[in-house]
């Protein structure tokens, strides 16, 4: 297999890429199937961050690489992968990655979607009722790729195909969460501010060492790195904040506030403030109310909020308040929502 030296093309992301990943592993995605996976398995496809590159690393196949790479194909026809969505949703872009992919990413690549109820037990994926959602398209070589999507129908599979072989080190499936929300009981405790149920943190004044979105993923943080940490701030009195549109309007219940791995950089107090609004220009326009007074934090540790809250309506938006700086793991926001 070939490799060249390693560079980066570094492009502007377009505003879909601060949507969910509807595909991301630490979301719920899975790679069901790929034609060919010898020198990087599939997997790869939807893992966090993007792929690295170890310059000494090799296997008994050839060269390690951070993605999903076919051998090199000496018959017809081209190489494919199946993707299942963490969530339905409606798609907006594609981010397909050729990180350090560069004497053998594949030259054009393109994408077809499905929406199956229950996709157990299917071993024929070819004889399914696909619809291409992005037509054959260039690649570049070491190069994230962005692509728009103008679909506006709901998805759960998608396809990836790429001509005629070689290596994707990410693909990113940027959108909107799905949730039928007619199934879901009025009087159900639900994480209103989830994002596998459609919670997006849209806006915070610094994000300096970790992504707001990490917030709201599920389960606890994996490390140090898998929150929203900001830096450190001297100015007396700093509030740094992050506002999550929750996935459904809705009362709150519970609050959990997460500090796992942050141990000499947690937060010393926090608050949470709420409001209403029909759109996500919030952030100096909205009517903010008090939900959770300001309170005390410690180190690497889950702080559960439940006589704390102040009783309030049905909210739409949350914003986090954190003093004077730190990091925060997860936040939760249990509820019922507004039928």
């Amino acid at each position: 297999m070939a490799f060249a030296k390693v560079t980066e093309i570094i492009k502007e992301s377009p505003a879909f890429t601060q949507l969910t990943d509807l595909s991301a592993e630490r979301l719920g995605g899975k790679v069901l199937f790929a034609t060919d996976d010898f020198f990087a398995e599939k997997e790869n496809l939807i893992a966090p961050t993007r792929g690295v590159f170890i310059t000494d690393k090799y296997t008994d196949r050839g060269k390690w690489m951070d993605g999903w790479e076919s051998r090199r194909k000496r018959t017809p026809g081209h190489d494919w992968a199946i993707i299942q969505l963490a969530t339905s949703g409606k798609i907006t872009g594609f981010d397909i990655d050729t990180n350090f992919f560069l004497g053998n990413h594949p030259p054009h690549a393109s994408i077809e979607a499905i929406n199956i109820t229950n996709a157990d037990g299917i071993t024929n994926w070819e004889n399914l009722e696909w619809k291409e959602i992005l037509p054959k398209s260039h690649l570049d070589a070491g190069s994230q790729n962005f692509f728009e999507c103008n679909s506006t129908e709901i998805y759960t599979h998608l396809r990836l195909h790429i001509y005629p072989d070689g290596g994707v080190a990410r693909l990113r499936v940027y959108g909107e969460v799905f949730k039928n929300w007619d199934a879901v009981a009025a009087n159900q405790e639900i994480d209103l501010a989830a994002a596998i149920n459609g919670g997006q943190a849209i806006a915070c004044n610094d994000m300096f060492f970790s992504d707001m979105s990490n917030l709201i993923m599920p389960n606890r943080g994996a490390n140090m790195g898998d929150g929203w940490e900001t830096k450190r701030n001297r100015t007396p009195n700093n509030r740094d904040w992050v506002i999550v549109k929750l996935a459904h309007k809705g009362t709150v219940d519970k609050i959990v506030v997460d500090t796992c791995h942050f141990k000499g950089n947690y937060p010393d107090s926090c608050s949470i403030e709420a409001c209403v609004s029909e759109t996500d220009d919030v952030e100096n326009t909205a009517k903010w109310e008090i939900l959770l007074p300001q309170q005390k934090l410690s180190a690497d540790t889950i702080h559960e909020f439940v006589s704390q809250i102040n009783p309030s309506k049905a909210i739409t938006h949350i914003r986090l308040n954190i003093f004077p700086d730190g990091g925060i793991s997860r936040l939760r926001i249990f509820g019922k929502i507004s039928k």
